[in-house]
């Protein structure tokens, strides 16, 4: 495989940190040959300092524009170039390369995608709720500047691992390990701390990501992630509960063949993939041996416990600013059960509650088309959610 120049915003969250070890691996084997053009974190120095003393990048950014003297201290004689704030992370992702790694986590990482893909940079795209709010916007732009947009979610890289050239696809599935909670009951949702929301039974991921599994919130921004990536419409999109997270996607055609993509559950695979593509690069994920799993087991998705699924439906039949509201409504809704001011079930009850108000509110028709539009509606969902919360808590004499 040829020299590839790689960037990472997110390098310190749970993909990014996979993707390091990914290219550390490669280089380490002399499986892949990677030069590092820039790292950037939120504002985990520490962590950030590690990884640009180890991959050499030409620049480390930190976000926080607080801790940049930090960061200099920690890079100081290394020759690595450092810089801080929201605007260096653009410029960061801007910088020419031949991938750039979004994953920052949430809405938040739709400027600097647009920035890369403006720069003709192709975008191996893990931040979900960048497609989800701003995904017409980002593949305009793509096309406009000649970059390419690949998937690292596990769903995502699966079915595009299956879909072959495109041609007579009838449905597209992809899998819910169905999360901690799976076979609880409302009554023990309800109880539920954020440390067990948190607790995946099969992937090690971010908070975020693990209680959005949790609520199954993560499988329905991915359900609007694959019709936007996929221009599938949504009643071509099934989602299927698979406990052993083993099959990750499968594409359906119009002869009844079924093509799944199937892999021990690690993110560094579809992080391999995504860096490498066309080529594979060697990992260190586990191998799967079929004999030893002995079942594969398939369920429906229970919709009384686990509504996100048909929220993600309404969502995308409300429009781009449906799709907007439901992220960040969840969001808000995610902080406000971290922090201890709802209950496990009041997130997608916020989220519900938010696409009801906003379709008939003043923001319904708005198109999203610009990334000014996109942030005035999702500061309007993190509202709605918000006052649902709050009505909620007044209620119930909080």
């Amino acid at each position: 495989m040829a020299a590839r120049r790689i960037s990472i915003a997110g390098s310190t969250g749970s993909i990014g940190c996979s993707a390091v070890d990914v290219i550390q691996h490669a280089r380490d084997t002399g499986a892949g040959d990677f030069e590092i053009v820039a790292l950037a974190s939120g504002s985990n120095v520490e962590r950030l300092a590690e990884q640009a003393l180890l991959l050499r990048p030409e620049l480390a950014v930190i976000a926080d524009e607080t801790r940049r003297e930090e960061l200099d201290a920690r890079l100081s004689g290394s020759g690595i170039k450092v810089a801080a704030g929201t605007s260096a992370l653009n410029e960061a992702a801007a910088m020419p390369c031949d991938r750039f790694l979004a994953a920052i986590v949430g809405a938040a990482g739709l400027e600097s995608t647009l920035s890369a893909v403006r720069a003709g940079n192709d975008v191996a795209i893990a931040n979900k709720e960048s497609i989800v709010c701003g995904g017409q916007v980002i593949l305009s732009e793509a096309q406009k500047y000649g970059a390419k947009v690949l998937p690292v979610d596990s769903e995502h890289s699966a079915i595009f691992q299956c879909l072959g050239d495109g041609r007579s696809i009838e449905l597209l599935t992809i899998t819910a390990s169905g999360g901690p909670f799976r076979t609880a009951s409302l009554e023990e949702m309800a109880r539920a701390t954020p440390a067990q929301a948190a607790a995946h039974p099969n992937w090690s991921m971010g908070v975020k990501n693990s209680i959005d599994s949790a609520t199954l919130m993560n499988k329905a921004l991915e359900f609007i992630e694959a019709s936007v990536l996929f221009d599938m419409p949504p009643e071509r999109i099934d989602v299927v509960v698979h406990p052993q997270s083993i099959v990750h996607g499968m594409a359906h055609f119009t002869d009844g063949s079924v093509i799944a993509q199937l892999s021990t559950p690690d993110m560094k695979a579809p992080i391999s993939y995504a860096l490498g593509w066309p080529d594979r690069i060697p990992t260190t994920v586990n191998r799967l041996h079929l004999s030893q799993l002995a079942r594969l087991d398939f369920e429906e998705v229970d919709e009384a416990r686990f509504p996100a699924i048909r929220l993600a439906r309404e969502a995308i039949a409300l429009g781009p600013g449906g799709r907007v509201v439901l992220n960040s409504a969840n969001e808000a809704a995610f902080e406000a059960f971290t922090n201890g001011s709802c209950g496990f079930l009041d997130i997608t009850r916020s989220v519900e509650d938010a696409l009801e108000r906003f379709s008939s509110g003043s923001f319904a028709s708005s198109k999203c088309e610009t990334l000014e539009e996109i942030a005035e509606v999702g500061r309007y969902g993190a509202f709605l959610a918000s006052d649902w919360l709050e009505r909620a808590r007044k209620r119930a004499g909080g």
